[in-house]
């Protein structure tokens, strides 16, 4: 797959998700290294807030909690991370792993989480399709 269609197609999958599920307010892909593979909505330099989560910073951070929550699973002989869910009086986070990436979704607090988790699941599988991973 060409690497101009592949991020088309990743970007794609990040705005399905924005398109079918009420609350999200933006998604990445982050690879096991820490780095922004896509974002959407795209970052904004003028203004970094429109996507807090495409700064590369927030990819780093998600790298490393996704390697900390696979290494305590381990520990706990809890088997393979299935997803990652942190709450904040704000809004929740949800990190599915995408094969050699994972996929980040930043939601309101009123959004329905179960249709979040489904919709975020799906996409991290055709991500992983995608990615050929």
């Amino acid at each position: 797959m060409a690497q101009q269609f592949r991020s088309e197609a990743l970007e794609s999958e990040l705005k399905k998700l924005h398109d079918i599920v009420d609350g999200i307010k933006a998604t990445v892909i982050v690879n096991i290294d820490g780095l922004l593979v896509a974002a959407y909505p795209a970052q904004d330099d003028e203004n970094p807030h429109h996507n807090p989560t495409s700064s590369p910073q927030v990819a780093a951070m998600s790298a490393t909690l996704i390697g900390l929550a696979e290494k305590t699973l381990g520990r706990l002989a809890q088997g393979d991370l299935e997803r990652l869910l942190m709450q904040g009086e704000e809004g929740t986070m949800v990190v599915y792993p995408a094969g050699r990436a994972a996929v980040a979704v930043l939601v309101d607090k009123q959004a329905h989480m179960a249709r979040v988790l489904y919709a975020t699941q799906q996409a991290a599988e055709e991500i992983t399709r995608i990615l050929g991973n």
